[in-house]
């Protein structure tokens, strides 16, 4: 009597358990992506003399890059369009400006600030980043600057009304022509605000610096240019996967209290029945897959001797897919198929279908830390 009891209270322990859902939580897992990013909304300010809104010109840019890591990546953009600048002489009150074409691709290394100080969060509305590099600077079509030199030169000695003199024929020192090259630095801020998985609003601050022989006119300093930007960033491929880690199992205890024992006859001693521990056995499938591949097909041949040799036991197929491809219509019918193709090997090597039950999962559940080991059928027999 103590003894069925005692397997009943176990059967029903057993049932519960199986019946209460999966807890655990979900961790994001950054993916390694290329970008791409069109900036066609674009101001320049070139440093200069004359006032601030004469200085002022269009560019735009386009950039392609890598993503190696949460915080980490590069990327090869190239800015584009016009610069500007001019000479101020107040004695004769003459303003002289000149503006020029240029193309600059350059080679940034870019970190991320927000995930460096919040942690990965793919959910964020709005990343901030830093980046940083060098590059070269193509100008072209210099002619207004050679104009306005000739201006300069031909103005002379001139006298102020205190009776200052002042010699402008020296002209613009470092007037250029042609097509020149020159080497450009240049940092600053991203940021971009979120609009799906894939696409954002991006945002973009950058100062540039070259040799003095820029914009044309002899200052004994670096010249500078200032870029601010907007346009569209589109993701290449997943940003990021999730992974299920499931919360620990509580630990059942069975106690068994013997309150009264009554012993009216000498009983035969019981011989120990044997006990025969549970077969699991996880079936391996290939990305996309639903078919048992001949690498995996033992694992069936060994479920298949271990219920012929156990007729009591019955088995429970359980399928999955990864949660790094795919969605979840995919992912749902893959799971279904890999329980479903192990099911029916089974029943062709003879297993009753009675012994058999079945569940899919999809990609909401993942039973290993691994990605691509959630492609798999789970097959438990017992």
């Amino acid at each position: 009597m103590k003894k069925t009891i005692l397997s009943c209270l176990m059967l029903l322990a057993g049932i519960s358990a199986n019946a209460q859902e999966q807890k655990g939580t979900t961790e994001y897992v950054f993916e390694p992506h290329w970008y791409v990013q069109v900036q066609p909304l674009g101001a320049q300010y070139t440093l200069g003399e004359v006032s601030f809104g004469d200085l002022l010109s269009y560019n735009v840019q386009a950039t392609v890059g890598r993503q190696f890591s949460k915080l980490w990546g590069a990327r090869l953009a190239v800015n584009a369009w016009q610069s500007k600048a001019g000479s101020k002489f107040d004695i004769a009150n003459k303003e002289y400006k000149w503006k020029w074409n240029y193309v600059a691709p350059t080679i940034d290394a870019t970190f991320n600030l927000s995930n460096a100080l919040f942690g990965f969060n793919p959910n964020r509305v709005f990343d901030l980043s830093a980046f940083a590099g060098i590059g070269v600077n193509i100008g072209w079509g210099n002619s207004e600057a050679a104009t306005a030199d000739q201006a300069i030169r031909a103005m002379g000695t001139l006298v102020g009304a205190n009776g200052t003199t002042y010699t402008t024929n020296r002209g613009l020192e470092y007037l250029w022509d042609g097509t020149k090259v020159r080497l450009v630095g240049q940092f600053g801020l991203m940021g971009d605000f979120k609009v799906s998985d894939k696409v954002k609003i991006g945002l973009e601050l950058s100062a540039n610096t070259l040799n003095d022989k820029y914009n044309s006119k002899k200052a004994k300093n670096w010249d500078w240019y200032f870029n601010a930007l907007a346009g569209v960033k589109i993701a290449l491929g997943n940003t990021y996967s999730t992974r299920f880690i499931p919360a620990p199992e509580p630990e059942i205890r069975y106690v068994e209290k013997i309150v009264e024992k009554i012993v009216e006859v000498p009983a035969k001693a019981e011989e120990p029945e044997a006990k025969t521990e549970a077969l699991r056995r996880d079936i391996f499938f290939a990305i996309g897959k639903t078919v048992i591949r001949k690498s995996e097909q033992q694992k069936v041949n060994e479920v298949v001797e271990y219920l012929n040799a156990n007729p009591e036991a019955k088995v429970n197929i359980t399928g999955y897919a990864d949660a790094g491809t795919g969605n979840d219509r995919i992912n749902d019918r893959l799971a279904a198929g890999r329980a479903d193709v192990v099911v029916k090997a089974l029943k062709k090597a003879g297993i009753a279908a009675s012994r058999i039950s079945y569940d899919s999962k999809g990609a909401r559940v993942q039973p290993f830390a691994d990605n691509d080991s959630n492609r798999v059928s789970i097959v438990i027999a017992e």
